[in-house]
């Protein structure tokens, strides 16, 4: 009888194990950052991931270059942004309220969506 409880407790480790370290019930998304402005005026576009489109702005276009973008959001919490990630990169995050600790940046103006979304990176 141990030996079957033993045998029939390993798959439901093994599976488990794969999940150790992820953020429980938070959804991730794929993204790009579109637009590295001045002072971390940082404009994200979503790739992949069901996100609530009242989150971001479906339609935008930067008035400096006059280019449009689809599915954007400016990042709420540029301090915790990782410095390593450049105009151009894509990468993985899952919204976090949490992340959102306020920072000082400089008053400098780029244009960037006027939603914005607190986020942490997650490294894969």
């Amino acid at each position: 009888m141990k030996l079957f409880f033993l045998l029939s407790a390993i798959p439901v480790i093994i599976l488990s194990a794969g999940k150790c370290g992820k953020k429980a019930g938070k959804p991730e998304y794929k993204a790009r950052l579109e637009i590295a402005g001045i002072c971390m005026n940082y404009t994200i576009k979503i790739l992949e991931g069901k996100i609530d489109t009242s989150e971001i702005v479906s339609q935008w276009t930067d008035e400096v270059t006059g280019k449009s973008y689809t599915n954007v959001f400016a990042l709420a919490n540029p301090c915790q942004f990782p410095s390593t990630i450049k105009q151009g990169d894509e990468f993985y995050f899952y919204i976090d309220t949490s992340a959102d600790k306020g920072c000082l940046t400089f008053l400098a103006y780029y244009p960037k969506p006027h939603k914005k979304l607190p986020i942490t990176v997650i490294k894969k």
